[in-house]
């Protein structure tokens, strides 16, 4: 018989604690508010916080009973991810999920303030420091979990370029954009695997893909793309709503384990209901993964206690 876990198969998420990066449009709004809808306190983390504020009061239309705050956050800037770090560590003695989901895809090249390529920098630095700062809250929760959402783009990548990793020799929006979904997972992986060497240990760590999913991530698409992206758009995609189910999967499913990779059952990924997938073996290897911890915690100045 088919998985067809759906939205509805979201157990009760009554005094739990859940941030979530890009919570104010997409694929973190649609987790958002299934997560305020099931009793969580909803986190949105965003950079723009008119916007967080204007879906903040979309989820409570939706449920007036909800819990859901609003909390500056820009992943590009190494500033801005401590001061949210110090904030949310500060408000939430206690948080039970982390879902890693914003994220910027096909952008021309640009550096961020600290002097990074931007995709380099949000997808993945900027998780990594987040994750680095609120994880001593996490830790002491039974069953807390880091969810962080990878790409298959991640596919594209052969490896991880450490003699360039701001693509400063050369630059291809879609190459970038694999590089840091690779690190997504390679980050995912090392990290549970820290996670399970603590005594007593039921943090987890665990990564999710949408597919082809429907939002406004597409709009740096370059224009003589834009034909094929709206031909993939009406054939292949799936709408936010079904995106953020492997995500959503991935924070809640009670028989979830560390380590574990979600997206969608469909052809080649794409579409469907979310079920347990298998990311390339670039992703799982652990030399590699260790290197890019090190390298880092070195850029972001975050160190973990694990």
């Amino acid at each position: 018989m088919k998985d067809l876990w759906n939205a509805a198969d979201v157990p009760d998420q009554k005094d739990r604690v859940a941030v979530i990066t890009g919570g104010g449009t997409g694929l973190g709004y649609q987790i958002a508010l299934v997560l305020a809808g099931r009793g969580a306190h909803a986190v949105l983390a965003v950079r723009d916080v008119t916007k967080g504020k204007a879906a903040a009061e979309r989820i409570l239309a939706i449920h007036p009973q909800a819990e859901v705050s609003v909390q500056i956050l820009d992943l590009a800037s190494q500033r801005s991810v401590e001061d949210a770090g110090t904030e949310l560590s500060s408000r939430y003695p206690r948080i039970d999920l982390l879902i890693n989901n914003a994220g910027v895809m096909f952008p021309p090249r640009t550096v961020t303030v600290d002097g990074f390529e931007l995709q380099f920098a949000t997808n993945h630095l900027g998780h990594f420091a987040l994750t680095g700062l609120l994880i001593g809250n996490m830790l002491p929760v039974t069953g807390s979990r880091v969810i962080t959402v990878s790409s298959l783009g991640h596919k594209a990548r052969g490896a991880i370029d450490f003699d360039d990793l701001n693509s400063e020799k050369k630059y291809s929006a879609g190459g970038a954009y694999a590089q840091s979904k690779l690190a997504n997972l390679l980050f995912t992986y090392e990290l549970d695997q820290r996670l399970a060497a603590r005594a007593h240990a039921t943090t987890i760590a665990v990564a999710a893909h949408p597919g082809g999913a429907n939002t406004d991530l597409t709009r740096h698409t370059p224009a003589k793309l834009r034909w094929l992206q709206a031909l993939a758009a009406r054939f292949l995609f799936q709408s936010a709503e079904m995106g953020a189910l492997p995500p959503l999967r991935a924070a809640t499913d009670p028989a979830v384990t560390g380590s574990q990779y979600y997206g969608p059952d469909g052809f080649m990924e794409q579409r469907g209901h979310p079920v347990l997938v298998t990311s390339n073996a670039k992703s799982h290897n652990e030399e590699v993964a260790q290197r890019l911890w090190a390298v880092s915690e070195k850029l972001t100045g975050v160190h973990y206690p694990v």
